[in-house]
């Protein structure tokens, strides 16, 4: 478990660090980030998932994009380290996270 947290603080630190949109205060907030949307994907996110399963179906599951980007935004108005700029950096932010996330499992 601490394992996995640590290399999402990893992940959240660096596409904070690559994108303009989005900004994180140091390497303590990427954790705290890190926790808050371990939290937020395990309590909130499957309430809303299974609330917007008719849009999800329709999109053919584009719709869960858009709801990682908002659970991000939940996690930004949460946390005083992190700042997304606007919905569309949160998405972005939400693909880049889950590219690296994955390819940092894959490293190590």
């Amino acid at each position: 478990m601490i394992y996995t947290l640590l290399i999402n603080t990893v992940a959240v630190y660096l596409t904070a660090k690559l994108l303009d949109g989005v900004e994180i205060k140091s390497f303590f907030s990427a954790l705290v980030v890190a926790v808050l949307l371990a939290l937020v994907n395990t309590f909130i996110k499957p309430v809303i998932v299974f609330l917007t399963l008719p849009i999800t179906i329709l999109t053919l599951g584009l719709f869960i994009f858009v709801i990682n980007a908002l659970m991000l935004m939940l996690v930004d108005a949460i946390s005083d380290g992190l700042k997304i700029r606007s919905f569309g950096w949160a998405l972005i932010f939400s693909i880049v996270l889950s590219i690296i996330n994955g390819l940092l499992f894959w490293i190590f």
